[in-house]
């Protein structure tokens, strides 16, 4: 039997399932993506958590909820 390649498969509810599309210039791609290799993560890594970050920053400073924190400290 020839064994697989490629990447195991996610544990069931651990895949991201939503996406965001932006639209951004071709000079912000590229410093996203050279910021992204500088901090040695995929660019929607990278991306997924500066947003993270500033859902915090704002949403703590008017004193809203942060849906994500509660699964993240969960897990």
């Amino acid at each position: 039997m020839k064994k697989k390649m490629g990447r195991p498969p996610k544990e069931a509810g651990t895949a991201h399932s939503e996406s965001v599309l932006i639209r951004l210039e071709p000079a912000e791609k590229t410093a996203f993506k050279d910021a992204a290799e500088a901090a040695g993560v995929p660019l929607s890594i990278w991306v997924r958590e500066r947003l993270r970050d500033v859902a915090k920053r704002e949403l703590g400073k008017i004193g809203r909820p942060i849906a994500f924190m509660a699964k993240l400290s969960a897990g």
